[in-house]
């Protein structure tokens, strides 16, 4: 009776910590379509766009080494991270095919190995558990090889400077938001292979049954919640007056703030505000 009530636990602890992980993602992707100035990730593709703008509309083309030296650093984290889902996705598979794990965490002969194990531990329910870690690291592998190709696409395209596309009828910022997609689109991979990763922490404390998996996706959702949220970037219409000297109740630095990108000469481009 004991056996098939520590069974039991794995029908209901691991899909409710599975759905704590996929809701706190799906309200993530919420506030970033509504709110994007109040995550990380949001203000970070807001930036990415000035950026672009930024090194496009040199005409000199002296940030360029910047812009190669930044899209090389970009490729190299994405490619050590491809590196290490690619080596932990063969140990895992060479694990399951050699059967050492199965004998860690199968209960033995009398012996009392596997006993620490709570939860199904036959050898289908290991198979099930290391098949999902496996999952897990190829997942990342594949995300950042997208990752690594979008990053590749960008360091060409950044350095393709506005002046260049005058020649089109379309208006040069098509350009700028073409590239700017790329980049976010290769960011967004880079994420996604990352908390494959995290994803993949509360996967393998199953092996040890589905308390240590449940209590490591509550830690892993609270943790992420700090590192993913900012509301400090979204300021208030008052505050912003403030940081711009009009905290007196002159108009005149407001005015001059909000004059200041219809001052932009040629085919420059002005920003985009909390574009994603």
């Amino acid at each position: 009776m004991m056996k098939k009530t520590s069974k039991e636990l794995d029908y209901v602890l691991v899909p409710m910590g599975m759905a704590v992980m996929v809701a706190y993602h799906a309200w993530l992707l919420l506030r970033i379509r509504r709110r994007p100035a109040t995550t990380v990730i949001g203000i970070n593709a807001i930036n990415r766009r000035i950026w672009v703008r930024h090194v496009m509309e040199e005409a000199s083309g002296k940030h360029a080494v910047l812009a190669v030296q930044t899209m090389r650093n970009s490729i190299m984290a994405s490619t050590v991270l491809a590196s290490v889902a690619i080596t932990l996705s063969s140990l895992v598979a060479a694990l399951m095919a050699s059967g050492v794990a199965h004998g860690i965490f199968s209960p033995g002969a009398g012996d009392g190995q596997g006993e620490i194990v709570v939860g199904a531990v036959g050898e289908t329910a290991l198979s099930i558990k290391f098949f999902a870690i496996l999952v897990c690291f190829l997942v990342a592998f594949l995300l950042n090889v997208q990752s690594i190709r979008y990053y590749s696409h960008t360091g060409i395209l950044v350095n393709v400077p506005l002046h260049a596309h005058r020649h089109r009828r379309r208006r040069p910022g098509l350009a700028v938001d073409y590239v700017t997609a790329t980049l976010n689109r290769g960011s967004y991979f880079w994420s996604l292979g990352v908390r494959a990763f995290y994803f993949s922490c509360p996967v393998f404390l199953w092996l040890f049954g589905p308390i240590p998996m449940f209590a490591s996706c509550l830690a892993m959702v609270c943790a992420l919640y700090f590192l993913d949220v900012y509301t400090e970037w979204d300021e208030k219409p008052e505050e912003e007056e403030e940081l711009n000297g009009n905290g007196d109740g002159d108009d005149g630095g407001a005015a001059a703030c909000h004059e200041q990108p219809k001052m932009a000469a040629g085919n420059r481009v002005t920003p985009q505000q909390d574009v994603v």
